[in-house]
């Protein structure tokens, strides 16, 4: 049987849409669900991604069809994603693999006052991930 939709799931307006789909697989070991090219052959319409039991969805930018935008280098955040993880060594390890494949650290791994391991970091595309794991004994 088929797996649900989530009923709530982030969607990205990124560009390149295929160099992030590149990035989440490498950085978060994302799974691609779904892939719609668009008609002009350049650019992606549709992409699901399963990320850590979740969805995320994305596609490039589509100027012609809509009020949408990618971040700006440099602006402020508006939303951010969260994972959950079950082991602190996760939000280590993704930090370390999303550095090297070009995302930049906002805050690296720490042990938080709200009790779990906790990073953010910014994507090579604008978009901010948050981090979280409880903290093991």
């Amino acid at each position: 049987m088929k797996q649900p939709r989530p009923r709530v799931a982030p969607y990205l307006t990124v560009s390149p849409a295929a160099a992030a789909i590149a990035f989440y697989t490498g950085a978060f070991d994302a799974k691609q669900r779904a892939l719609m090219p668009s008609v002009d052959g350049l650019r992606i319409a549709h992409c699901e991604l399963l990320i850590n039991g979740g969805s995320v969805m994305l596609a490039d930018v589509f100027p012609e069809f809509g009020q949408t935008r990618v971040p700006m280098p440099g602006e402020h955040a508006t939303v951010s994603v969260s994972l959950e993880y079950d082991k602190s060594q996760e939000v280590d390890d993704i930090c370390a693999r999303a550095s090297k494949l070009g995302g930049k650290i906002e805050t690296a791994p720490t042990n938080s006052f709200w009790g779990t391991r906790y990073a953010s970091l910014r994507d090579p595309f604008g978009h901010r991930w948050i981090l979280n794991a409880p903290l093991e004994s």
